[in-house]
């Protein structure tokens, strides 16, 4: 609600509003780019033509930091609702496309798209009120980017305008304050998951991945056939053969088997599918071809 958002926040979205077009929160999106905007409304990113990435900022959760910079604390809790809460399966997809596109832009070095949003309800109460809605979606002038992104502690800076600035360890302090960013989940006793654990969640996203396209992906990693997702069409046509390795914090290296480099000699359609950020919100992952595989990043050599 407007009562909550910054005052200097708060006067340059009433400047939009005023100044610009009045135009519906789908008319925005659609204007900068977005292709099937009116149903895609109640997403919070967007990719928009030219491979611009477009992200909704909700403006009660924008701090002022030193210097008069503005920015975002971005939770990597994908799980959990602003303001506390176990998120329903569509609202975990939704926080999951964010990120993807949010990690899309930092990785590409690339600055996205803000519009800045304020909303009908309490900002906690945004994902569990049947009554929100948008109250106002202006376009941002100004470019932001994501200046950190922790893993660890499950959380992503958003920074905007130029590079080269982060918030001050108070001014941190004082957003966490603020809400918005759910405690990252306890771990294990060692603080670390486990090799089995990094390499079920690898083996999860990729027949995620390969069944939303409408493929088959069948787990045959029980039957050390020299690899262990097998990826084949609606005709039962096999297309991939993959062998599997998933990396995350703290555990970035792997090692081929003896009979997935058998598997790899023979050619098509193996391929080695590497899952980086196998836990995280914005895992994705790279496929390489057996020419490929020894300049893998993380690929280490098999001990005897």
């Amino acid at each position: 609600m407007d009562k909550e958002v910054d005052p200097a926040v708060l006067a340059v979205i009433n400047e939009k509003r005023l100044l610009g077009e009045k135009r519906t929160p789908v008319d925005i999106i659609a204007k900068m780019g977005v292709f099937d905007a009116r149903q895609k409304a109640s997403e919070y990113a967007w990719l928009a033509t030219g491979d611009i990435v477009i992200a909704t900022i909700w403006a009660e959760f924008v701090r002022i930091g030193t210097g008069g910079r503005w920015f975002y604390l971005e939770s990597l809790d994908t799980q959990h609702r602003i303001g506390g809460g176990e998120r329903t399966a569509l609202q975990v997809q939704r926080a999951k496309d964010r990120l993807e596109l949010l990690k899309r832009s930092l990785d590409a070095a690339r600055g996205f798209r803000a519009v800045l949003q304020t909303n009908r309800v309490p900002i906690l109460d945004l994902e569990n009120n049947r009554a929100a809605k948008v109250s106002t979606r202006v376009p941002d002038d100004e470019e932001w980017h994501v200046a950190a992104w922790d893993a660890d502690q499950r959380l992503a800076v958003l920074v905007r305008g130029p590079r080269g600035w982060l918030p001050t360890e108070e001014d941190m302090q004082a957003a966490r304050a603020r809400g918005g960013v759910p405690p990252a989940a306890p771990q294990g006793p060692s603080g670390q998951a486990s090799r089995e654990e990094v390499q079920a969640a690898a083996m999860d996203y990729l027949t995620r991945h390969f069944a939303g396209y409408g493929y088959k992906a069948e787990n045959v990693a029980g039957q050390k056939l020299g690899y262990d997702i097998e990826v084949s069409d609606k005709k039962g046509a096999i297309l991939l053969k993959l062998a599997v390795k998933g990396t995350a914090a703290g555990m970035t290296g792997f090692q081929l088997t003896g009979e997935e480099r058998a598997c790899a000699k023979r050619g098509d359609p193996w391929r080695l599918a590497v899952v980086t950020d196998a836990f995280g919100p914005a895992a994705q992952h790279k496929l390489y071809k057996p020419s490929e595989i020894d300049n893998a990043p993380g690929l280490e050599p098999l001990l005897e």
